[in-house]
């Protein structure tokens, strides 16, 4: 038993060896197999380049000057007071753009804002630019208006008009898609931002355009902005203002939409046609308007003369509140053109309203902020009173700009100072090429004459579609 015993302890023995000898053995080759890169093969993903077909250009315009009220038996019912002039044109080689006219419930057939489309042309996207221009004399409606055609947009801020007694001021929405848009409107005032019962839900049909009076929306509000925001199909939103006096008409304006806030508001062109201390000047003749939708900010404001490089006022800091539209009395401002910039921390909307003065036969303006241009664009010059574009240019370095019109019959070379501005006599009822070269500007016009006031920022062309990779 006990040679049983040794023999069975040896063997047991044994084969622990053997095993510890077999696991360090598959140790040293796993170690030796991770420290070894062991074979790999790499292949390339199939790839392809390529651009999207572009889709057609759009551009919507406001349409003719509008009067509500004018029936004692319907005060509700909208009058087409005046139909706007267009002047439209496009890129060089593309076909006439196509033209088609929106429905305005309450309007005669025909009497709706004007549509411009242009499809794309060997899928590359056509430059489209229109403009309009309507002059009323009415009692009841009186002033010059111009404002550019733009393409429809998902979100859009209106800055300008008013709640208060006197003012009659219509928020226009144009449907120029093919399906149906749904709106909401938020107006911002002294209290903040509120969604009115009349600005929700608002379903603008495919080939339409909707009127809203401003009054219905907040009534008495003085600073009013209203932000438009669409799903189901792109809106375009203006604004027309207007004021009566003691029953005397004091101007009409269409104010362009201001596309989205940003930290850095430059309004360019801004015409101020009285002198300091002239009748009237009581009354604040040029007035900034600006809102931080969301942020508590501080907005810093300064006033250049075209062509100077000091401020004309001493630069302000106005602190906001978020939600809240500022107003800021920029009057003092001797005769001529201005850039009012706007810079914070946080994205902003603003406008200047300028006026020829406050008596029977006067206008006004809205003046909107011009965004920056880095290609080649195309814009219209309408029918109105002598034209003038002013350039900014926000470099530090000169900025050499071709102005072409677009018969080519014209073209103007001009260099714009680093940091500074200059101005540039136009033709009305002209189409322009604007080339900032390799420089980034910004421009706007300005319509100033017999007291007739209005200005256009000009917009950058629709850059085109840029290249995506495809992997199938």
């Amino acid at each position: 038993m006990s040679d049983r015993r040794v023999f069975h302890w040896a063997t047991t023995s044994t084969r622990l060896l053997a095993g510890t000898a077999v696991s360090a053995v598959a140790a040293v080759a796993v170690v030796t197999a991770v420290s070894v890169p062991w074979p790999t093969l790499t292949r390339e993903p199939l790839s392809i380049s390529t651009v999207p077909a572009p889709s057609a250009s759009v551009a919507s315009c406001d349409g003719g000057l509008l009067s509500l009220g004018r029936d004692v038996d319907d005060v509700e019912a909208i009058s087409l007071v005046k139909g706007q002039v267009l002047t439209s044109g496009v890129s060089e080689g593309a076909e006439d753009p196509q033209e088609q006219v929106l429905n305005v419930p309450g309007l005669p057939e025909g009497d709706g804002p004007t549509v411009f489309t242009s499809p794309p042309r060997e899928r590359e996207r056509v430059d489209l630019a229109a403009a309009g221009a309507a002059t009323a004399t009415d009692d009841d409606l009186a002033g010059y208006a111009a404002s550019a055609c733009r393409p429809p947009l998902l979100e859009s801020w209106l800055v300008g008009g008013s709640g208060e007694t006197g003012a009659s001021d219509l928020v226009l929405l144009a449907n120029p898609g093919v399906v149906p848009a749904r709106v909401q409107l938020t107006v911002y005032g002294a209290d903040g931002p509120t969604t009115p019962p009349g600005g929700t839900d608002l379903v603008v049909p495919a080939g339409e355009q909707r009127v809203i009076p401003l009054a219905g929306l907040l009534i008495g509000e003085a600073s009013p902005v209203v932000r438009v925001s669409a799903v189901g199909a792109a809106i375009h939103a203006s604004l027309q203002a207007s004021i009566t006096r003691t029953l005397t008409p004091g101007g009409v304006d269409q104010v362009g939409a201001v596309a989205e806030p940003q930290a850095v508001q430059t309004i360019t062109g801004v015409a101020v046609t009285r002198n300091p201390g002239a009748d009237g000047a009581s009354d604040a003749a040029t007035v900034l308007r600006v809102l931080s939708p969301s942020t508590d900010t501080t907005a810093k404001i300064t006033v250049t003369a075209t062509g100077r490089a000091e401020p004309s006022l001493e630069p302000d800091d106005v602190p906001l509140t978020a939600g809240e539209p500022v107003e800021v009395d920029l009057s003092g401002l001797a005769r001529g053109t201005y850039t009012v910039q706007v810079t914070a921390d946080a994205p902003l909307v603003s406008a200047v309203w300028q006026t020829t003065g406050f008596e029977e036969g006067d206008d006004f303006a809205w003046y909107t902020p011009s965004p920056p241009i880095g290609v080649p664009s195309l814009f219209a010059v309408p029918s109105g009173p002598p034209p003038a574009l002013t350039l900014v240019n926000p470099g530090d370095k000169p900025a050499e700009v071709s102005l072409t019109s677009a018969d080519g019959s014209y073209k103007l070379e001009l260099a714009v100072p680093a940091n500074g501005s200059m101005t540039a006599r136009l033709s009305t009822r002209t189409v322009y090429v604007l080339d900032p070269g390799t420089s980034e500007v910004r421009a706007g016009i300005s319509l100033t004459g017999n007291r007739a006031l209005a200005g256009i920022p000009v917009w950058p062309a629709d850059a085109a579609a840029p290249e995506i990779v495809v992997y199938p």
